[in-house]
């Protein structure tokens, strides 16, 4: 029953649990699915976030599919992704940024190197190594810290100059630096001040002695280090910001501004798959991109209903090698419009004679090279392997023996200097295996099936988010962390399919086969 009246209501556009409840007591179709009974809204939210999970949804939402698939209204053969950005219901300005961090950690950092450099002298100075048995004190070391102090000093140099502020996104692997250490130091300090007896006081107009005062400042120094440990645990390694009141959620850039000045907002990217107007998958991210989205959801279509996909059309936003060689493996026809779609159709792409795809290429006895627009050879130098994210990525070098006295340097050679580069050859590094994934994409979006397929996706993708954003009002999320968010969606999916559904039987949409041409009046 309350699955009935979740999925009804959803079907009107009504997600928040207390209207639901309010409409109860005097809208006769609510009062009919709940046979007279009246649930609080405890009892709801105790149904959705305990036992309606994500799985259940799911396969409550294929049952769907299956039945309209026997009816021939969708074939699961063709899926069309496109994905947008929905806020989260967390506060717009608990934010923490991975670069603010890393800003703060370079000061902390320089903080307890002084107190690592005042404990040794401590010790040195009053002779405790020999008689406590104790060692210098070393600082420990983290990694990625020298690219982060490098990218601050450039920020305050460019900052007098007004240039553009450098992003100081890097990685910090700050796993092995733990407040342990200092706790050692601490430690440390305490049975010194026990063996010299030496007593830490409190409270105002007590002198505190230097062994105290260190004590103190090093407790400081580490639970502000644990902090930010903190942080860079719950950021992860895929994301450089999140909320403090929904710690999934990330900052995005939204299309709608409420300060119009360019307010990024707690967001969670939200991915759909189509066919038909029927939404087939969904998927939320908190993924500012769409480039690690296409797998997921074609993973979860081969799961649910095997490997009966054979095409899918997205956007330029889903182009990457990782995307098309997981398509290429699971044999489906790849629609993605490539991210250079638009240069590859200018003169200046076609006539750039640094890029290799504007040179010719020979054979000699099996051996692969090329001729640039001086007719010199450059030839295979080495390979080169990238480890990316699930994936090995092969380089292949090539280089010209000589480049001297060539009068077409300034337009082959990136950034040519005359003065500093005169002595500099070509070299260039080619992904062919990507190069080839991109060349097969790009074939398959020349054809009239590509027009027809991208022109279904743009309309029935953009036509759900037009609906789910102007027409229900469906901008910002009413529950919290990712699990819940993707429950709350999914329930608005199935009923937004139940009245596609709904509008099939009753002859009021039919199935998209192309734009029609009109007469010109």
């Amino acid at each position: 029953m309350k699955y009935g009246v979740l999925t009804y209501a959803n079907m009107r556009g009504i997600r928040e649990i207390d209207r639901i409840v309010e409409l109860y007591k005097r809208d006769l179709a609510f009062i009919w699915l709940s046979q007279g009974e009246q649930p609080k809204r405890d009892a709801f939210y105790d149904f959705i976030n305990k036992k309606l999970t994500p799985e259940i949804l799911d396969d409550l939402n294929y049952q769907l599919l299956r039945r309209l698939k026997k009816e021939g209204l969708i074939t699961l053969e063709a899926l069309f992704i496109d994905g947008t950005k929905i806020e989260a219901n967390a506060n717009r300005y608990t934010f923490v940024w991975r670069g603010t961090l890393n800003y703060h950690l370079v000061g902390l950092l320089d903080n307890i190197d002084s107190l690592y450099r005042k404990y040794n002298v401590l010790l040195e100075d009053n002779g405790y190594n020999e008689k406590y048995g104790l060692g210098n004190a070393r600082i420990f070391i983290i990694e990625g810290m020298d690219k982060v102090r490098a990218v601050i000093e450039k920020n305050r140099k460019w900052k007098l100059t007004k240039h553009k502020k450098l992003p100081n996104n890097t990685i910090i692997e700050i796993d092995h630096c733990s407040p342990l250490d200092i706790l050692k130091l601490q430690k440390n300090l305490m049975t010194i001040a026990e063996g010299e007896g030496i007593g830490f006081v409190y409270g105002k107009g007590k002198k505190k002695s230097e062994i105290q005062q260190l004590y103190e400042e090093l407790d400081v120094c580490g639970s502000k280090l644990m902090e930010y440990k903190e942080c860079f645990e719950v950021m992860g390694k895929e994301r450089n910001s999140y909320s403090k009141t929904d710690l999934e959620a990330t900052f995005m850039r939204m299309k709608d501004d409420h300060m119009m000045n360019g307010q990024l907002k707690p967001a969670y990217n939200v991915q759909i798959a189509v066919e038909n107007y029927f939404i087939v998958h969904a998927y939320v991210s908190n993924d500012r991109t769409d480039y690690n989205t296409l797998i997921p959801v074609v993973q979860k279509h081969i799961h649910a209903f095997g490997e009966v996909l054979k095409e899918a059309t997205a956007d330029s936003g889903y182009c990457s090698e990782k995307n098309l060689l997981f398509l290429k493996e699971h044999n489906i026809e790849s629609y993605i419009k490539l991210q250079d779609h638009e240069q590859r159709k200018t003169h200046a792409y076609k006539e750039n004679i640094g890029k290799y795809y504007n040179m010719t290429t020979q054979i000699f006895e099996d051996e692969h090279f090329y001729v640039c627009h001086d007719g010199r050879e450059l030839r295979h130098i080495r390979t080169e392997e990238k480890e990316m994210d699930g994936y090995t990525q092969t380089l292949e070098v090539y280089g010209c023996a000589d480049c001297s006295g060539c009068k077409h340097k300034a337009q082959c050679l990136y950034k040519y200097n005359p003065e500093k580069d005169a002595d500099k050859n070509k070299v260039m590094k080619i992904n062919e295996r990507w190069e080839a994934l991109k060349e097969k994409s790009h074939a398959n979006i020349q054809s009239e099936k590509s027009i027809l397929n991208r022109q279904i996706r743009s309309i029935q993708t953009e036509g759900h988010f037009g609906d789910i954003k102007e027409n229900d009002d469906f901008r910002r999320f009413n529950h919290r962390t990712a699990d819940k968010v993707y429950k709350e969606f999914m329930l608005y999916a199935i009923g937004r399919n139940i009245n596609k559904y709904h509008r099939f039987l009753c002859n009021e949409i039919q199935k998209f086969e192309g734009k029609k041409e009109e007469n010109a009046a």
